[in-house]
């Protein structure tokens, strides 16, 4: 496989103070699906904001499809790499559809607006997904998850090699949890490179090909999610012994849990 993303003993300081992290190495390949675990303050968010192109490195090389990332222009880097943020509002009434057409910006030139083509192939993506009688509603006035859906739709229509997802399910309830996690399935399932940072162990087992675990300082444990996501390994993730549980219906199904009484 090829290597899409490679963070070579990177370091990251805030304005030159203490590290957040240090000697960090990670590689995510063509086809991966990495999620990334980590209590609050370890720096998941730091670490996918360089990635993403938006911080730059204290120290060490971040490579994306071996090129510097410095080396990119925002519109080349878009090309490569679409973000879907766990956080977004607009405040204009543009429809669905309008705001998955802004996915091909990175393809048109100064003051160009979107075609024809540039509309069938979004309403093509969301029609894929299943989503494309949203097309015509107010972004600003569909669901949470809805909301989610047309943003992974528009990073899609980037025709990227990856997608990076901060946190797809923060602030979901239980049902459109569901719903983001079964479409970054089926996107796997299809060959997208996936890499999202998380605050549930659960989404590793869902959807990763590739598990990250991070503490101060930098990885814990990083590989396949059976052989990470270990008790022992979780429990220092996250400062808290922890119980981890078998499906009795699905023996690739499986949670976890803090032993409440040592809380």
């Amino acid at each position: 496989m090829t290597k899409l993303i490679e963070v070579q003993n990177a370091s990251f300081a805030y304005h030159g103070k203490d590290y957040i992290w240090q000697n960090l190495n990670l590689t995510v390949e063509n086809g991966d699906s990495v999620c990334i675990l980590g209590a609050n303050g370890c720096g998941k968010t730091t670490l996918f904001n360089c990635i993403a192109g938006n911080l730059r490195l204290s120290k060490g090389n971040l490579l994306v499809d071996g090129r510097p990332i410095n080396d990119y222009s925002i519109t080349e880097l878009a090309k490569i790499i679409g973000i879907v943020y766990q956080d977004h509002s607009i405040s204009f009434p543009y429809s669905s559809l309008e705001v998955v057409r802004m996915g091909r910006t990175p393809y048109l030139k100064m003051f160009q607006t979107p075609g024809k083509e540039d509309t069938d192939l979004a309403y093509a993506v969301m029609e894929d997904m299943g989503i494309a009688h949203l097309a015509e509603k107010p972004y600003s006035r569909i669901s949470g998850g809805q909301r989610q859906l047309v943003l992974i739709a528009r990073a899609l229509c980037q025709n990227p090699k990856a997608i990076l997802f901060d946190e797809p399910t923060n602030h979901l309830d239980f049902r459109n949890q569901a719903l983001v996690m079964k479409t970054l399935r089926n996107l796997s399932a299809k060959g997208m490179t996936i890499l999202m940072t998380s605050h549930s162990p659960a989404h590793a087992w869902q959807v990763s090909t590739k598990t990250i675990l991070m503490g101060k300082g930098g990885i814990i444990a990083q590989g396949a999610p059976k052989e990470v996501m270990t008790a022992e390994n979780l429990g220092r993730t996250y400062d808290v012994r922890v119980k981890i549980h078998q499906s009795e219906d699905d023996a690739e199904a499986f949670f976890c849990e803090p032993a409440f009484e040592e809380l």
